[in-house]
């Protein structure tokens, strides 16, 4: 059995910025600030320690009460967004997750920045939700470390065994994902499908590297070794 752990943003899709915006709206609600003093980079990050920054930028604890206001604004934000924005399902991606799907020695799940609602928003409206079972989300985590065990408990839990980590492969358009991938154990395809080109992503020392998944074949290839 070999498992596919996706990144969401930048991997699968683009909102065209329907998830920053949504959050930055967010954030300025629950805070009561018209400004932000803090230039916000979601990329590679998790939803909770993007909502930690701003928060910590603005001087402003991040309570359970102020996380789960903030949580409420932000989904109702995004579900506004989604069908406003010309965003798109990115290159080769129906077409991998098709052939995936066909194999029964292959498990596919999500491991994401993004809550576990948002994750279910966006690829519920680009119609690619039904391919996961399982996942690790940011709702609790700051860290995407912390995120990719999670990913790998709920993978466990959903088959029954344990899994190796030589089993897993991260699929992700960030160094953040490659580094998170090497902290389970697990192999790392990077796509320059989001904001880092090749040459940034090709630092962290993927194991496959793909300007897009247009053609995937070398994954392919792999997941039959």
């Amino acid at each position: 059995m070999k498992i596919c752990l996706f990144d969401i943003d930048g991997t699968l899709i683009n909102t065209a910025a329907a998830g920053k915006d949504a959050m930055i709206d967010s954030f300025q609600s629950t805070a009561g600030i018209d400004v932000l003093t803090t230039e916000v980079r979601v990329s590679g990050k998790t939803d909770r320690g993007i909502a930690q920054e701003l928060f910590d930028a603005h001087h402003m604890p991040l309570t359970d009460e102020a996380w789960s206001k903030f949580l409420d604004s932000y989904m109702i934000g995004l579900a506004r967004n989604l069908p406003l924005r010309d965003g798109r399902v990115l290159p080769g991606i129906e077409a991998l997750l098709n052939q995936l799907a066909e194999r029964d020695d292959i498990a596919l799940g999500l491991l994401t920045g993004n809550v576990a609602q948002g994750a279910y928003l966006k690829l519920t409206h680009y119609d690619l939700m039904h391919h996961f079972k399982f996942g690790g989300y940011g709702d609790q985590h700051p860290d995407r470390n912390d995120v990719a065990q999670a990913a790998k408990d709920a993978c466990e839990a959903h088959l029954g065994h344990a899994v190796r980590g030589d089993q897993i492969w991260v699929i992700g358009d960030t160094a953040n994902d490659v580094r998170c991938a090497r902290a389970i154990g697990a192999k790392a395809a990077a796509v320059a499908t989001g904001v880092f080109m090749r040459e940034e992503l090709a630092m962290s020392e993927p194991d496959l590297l793909f300007d897009d998944l247009e053609n995937a074949d070398a994954l392919l290839a792999e997941l039959r070794g």
